[in-house]
């Protein structure tokens, strides 16, 4: 059990690691100050609201071992869109336009109705007080724990977006087609190092994707394993068949682990972005030496994954009165009357 001195001391450091984010990142406004997060801000508002999201996501990801990449993935983008606001959940209505329908997300994206039990159940617990955006980062930290991955902890006190932008989905995302050089400018863009882009990228150690997203990989990439072409090949044809799915890693599909970084040595990465991580190693972008010690030490990897998760969870996010607490994660809220 830990004893209040070393409470204390971790406090301590998780405040003074979010001060030197906030700094990183660049968030020098009221709105955007990341200093005012903190692991206990629904303690006394909501104290139960961090084990309602436990419970349900541990629920969805044992009904469909899917889902937890999915609601990983969901927190990706929504953090790289506008910062960690939420903005990713809206609809479309006849006067709004929202990322939902940008070409990384469409018919793509997932996890939307377990966000929304989430918020459901939170709504009869404690009435307009727990953001959708931290309802997202909370679920994506427990969906990586319940696949085996690591638990950080998770400061809250976001708000939610009344924007989105459908430009920046389709432009910020990196895309499964880039190369290395894209790869890393969309990481540095989001103030994240060539290590750290590495390093996220390793939660491709689960979930599925469509054949429409490495068709051209397994069919003209010379950098590929030519027996895993083939298989992949049988589930992705060369026409047709844009919604077949094949798993990021075929040994481990369902379990964040290192074996990711194992498959883009054998060159067996699914999609062109992460082989480049291995493959194209200029002299000044070393990414191939941090993909073989992870494939080494998958210790390693889970605690520098966890930290990268933390920064990237605060990227911009709304606080204090910027923004709003959404009554329901679709929609903004109505004008008060």
């Amino acid at each position: 059990m830990a004893t209040t001195s070393s409470l204390s001391v971790f406090g301590f450091k998780l405040k003074l690691c979010l001060a030197l984010l906030a700094c990183v990142i660049g968030a020098t406004s009221a709105e955007l100050n990341t200093t005012q997060l903190n692991t206990t801000f629904y303690d006394k508002t909501c104290p139960g609201a961090l084990d309602v999201i436990k419970k349900a996501v541990k629920e969805a990801v044992k009904n469909e071992s899917r889902m937890g990449a999915s609601l990983l993935r969901l927190h990706f983008h929504d953090c790289f869109v506008q910062g960690c606001d939420a903005s990713v959940l809206l609809d479309d209505t006849d006067n709004f336009t929202g990322e939902k329908n940008s070409f990384p997300n469409a018919n793509s994206l997932r996890g939307f109705e377990v966000i929304d039990n989430i918020k459901s159940k939170l709504e009869k617990m404690c009435k307009g007080t727990v953001s959708c955006a931290d309802i997202l980062a909370v679920a994506a930290r427990d969906s990586v724990f319940e696949l085996g991955g690591p638990k950080w902890e998770v400061p809250l006190g976001r708000r939610d977006s009344t924007t989105a932008s459908l430009a920046e989905s389709n432009s910020d995302l990196p895309a499964p087609t880039f190369d290395l050089d894209d790869l890393i400018r969309a990481f540095h863009e989001k103030n994240f190092t060539v290590k750290e882009l590495v390093t996220l990228s390793g939660g491709h150690s689960i979930g599925l994707v469509r054949c429409r997203f490495f068709r051209t990989r397994i069919y003209n990439d010379s950098d590929i394993n030519q027996k895993f072409a083939k298989e992949r090949q049988v589930e992705c044809p060369f026409e047709g068949g844009d919604n077949n799915f094949s798993a990021f890693d075929s040994a481990t599909p369902f379990k964040l682990d290192n074996s990711f970084y194992k498959n883009l040595l054998q060159q067996k990465g699914l999609v062109h972005s992460d082989q480049q991580l291995f493959t194209n190693n200029s002299t000044d972008k070393t990414t191939k030496n941090q993909v073989i010690s992870y494939s080494r030490d998958m210790g390693q990897f889970k605690k520098d994954f966890a930290d990268a998760m933390l920064k990237m969870s605060i990227i911009t996010p709304l606080t204090g009165s910027a923004g709003q607490i959404r009554q329901n994660c679709r929609l903004v809220n109505p004008p008060s009357t």
